[in-house]
């Protein structure tokens, strides 16, 4: 037998491979949302300054640019602080930058600003790179307009400081609560999962004589497993129980024959009829009891047999076989019937009925089956004389006419088939006028 497989394995590593594909998505997610805003907040912070360069700029009247020694934001002043700014007069052709640029090389925008325009973006450049914001702006010198382009850029050192600093500690948390859900999940499994080990305990406990039967209750998602392995059970020492009783009777009835046969050895004249006729009794003990044995019983487990082909299979063999009667045999059945049984049960059951009543029977035999109320229903009747006493024809060697052919076997097998699947089965006068034979079992 191959080893099987974990479902507690399976569920954890299903469950570990959504939570890390989960986890891995809302961290990417979080950490991208946490790294647009803090840009969003650097490049408000540029534009501030930018407002801050706009206060303090003046035109001379020949249209050239004063700045101020100082500015509010001492990094302007600080050489090589991060935050550079830059004015460039486009008429002019000349450019301010701060005293921060001193021995560095920010790249400052001069161009594709138009008038009144904003535009942040990130520029390549140093060991970083830079955030930049620039801005365009007509400057009114007297009675012109000067077009200038304010440009702030700083070293993103800073920004990309704090964005590694958030991813750390967001993929720290979040992988702490990812151990601690993968932990929660294996307890859950656990809990959920013991229902399953102790019916395998039960089953142990069954095969070794502990117990009778699965005897827990247990939810409703496993209950109609309990349900049918009780119901496995049950068959199984049914049909155990019904090989031994065989054996037992089949070993006291057939102790009667074999004392006549001894006996007969005493009486040699009387030796060829004695030994046919017991031979034929211990022939019929011998069918009767392995027909109890091998009865399938009731089973919720066997595949739906049509009905109506194994009625006509039955009918036209018992044609052949009663030819010289010239027998009207009549099959009545719904061609899509169907019913859970052992189809060698059905054959048995069918067959001896029909041919019981095609022994008996003038010139007709009729057949029918149909379902009713949740149960099948199977009737066959003839035309013959029908039965003098339905009690004893139920039993063994019990024959309605001894000058018709027979052992008086067929009918007691039904009855036992019968009962095996917890049947019912009436005998009386049918509408024919002869035997009326119905059987009636309820579903598995």
């Amino acid at each position: 037998m191959t080893p099987g497989y974990s479902i507690r394995a399976r569920l954890l590593l299903g469950a570990a491979l959504v939570l890390v594909a989960f986890m891995a998505g809302a961290g990417f997610a979080v950490q991208r949302a946490h790294a647009d805003s803090v840009r969003a907040v650097h490049f408000s912070r540029l534009q501030g300054t930018i407002y801050l360069l706009l206060a303090r700029a003046e035109l001379d009247e020949s249209g050239a640019l004063v700045m101020p020694v100082g500015f509010a934001e001492p990094r302007l002043s600080l050489p090589q602080s991060g935050l550079y700014a830059s004015i460039w007069n486009v008429q002019r052709n000349e450019q301010w930058r701060s005293p921060s640029t001193l021995g560095t090389d920010p790249p400052f925008r001069r161009e594709g600003v138009e008038t009144g325009q904003w535009r942040s973006e990130e520029l390549p450049g140093g060991a970083h790179g830079y955030l930049g914001v620039s801005y365009g702006v007509n400057w009114a010198a007297g009675s012109q307009q000067k077009p200038l382009v304010l440009s702030v850029v700083e070293d993103r050192s800073e920004f990309d400081r704090e964005i590694a600093t958030f991813a750390r500690t967001l993929w720290f948390w979040l992988g702490g609560a990812g151990l601690l859900l993968l932990l929660a999940q294996i307890l859950l499994l656990r809990w959920g999962l013991r229902p399953l080990a102790h019916v395998a305990a039960e089953i142990r406990r069954v095969e070794g004589g502990e117990q009778q039967k699965i005897e827990g209750r247990y939810p409703t998602e496993i209950s109609p497993l309990t349900d049918n392995l009780n119901t496995l059970i049950q068959q199984e020492r049914v049909r155990q129980g019904r090989y031994k009783e065989a054996l037992s009777f089949l070993a006291h009835s057939l102790k009667t024959p074999l004392a006549v046969l001894r006996n007969a050895l005493n009486e040699p004249q009387q030796l060829p009829d004695t030994v046919r006729e017991q031979v034929a009794r211990m022939d019929d003990i011998v069918q009767h009891q392995l027909g109890r044995a091998g009865a399938g019983g009731a089973t919720r487990f066997a595949p739906p047999v049509l009905l109506a082909p194994v009625l006509d299979r039955v009918r036209d063999a018992l044609a052949k076989v009663y030819a010289e009667k010239n027998l009207s045999l009549t099959t009545d059945c719904a061609p899509d019937l169907t019913w859970r049984i052992d189809e060698g049960d059905l054959f048995e059951v069918i067959g001896n009925v029909m041919d019981n009543a095609a022994k008996w029977a003038k010139s007709r035999v009729v057949a029918r089956a149909w379902r009713d109320d949740g149960k099948l229903w199977i009737r066959v009747e003839d035309d013959g004389p029908g039965f003098s006493d339905t009690q004893s024809v139920l039993q063994i060697h019990v024959r309605g006419d001894e000058r018709v052919p027979g052992h008086g076997v067929g009918l007691a097998v039904v009855n036992d088939l019968v009962a095996s699947h917890h049947g019912e089965l009436r005998l009386g006068r049918g509408e024919l006028g002869g035997a009326r034979v119905e059987i009636v079992l309820p579903a598995a």
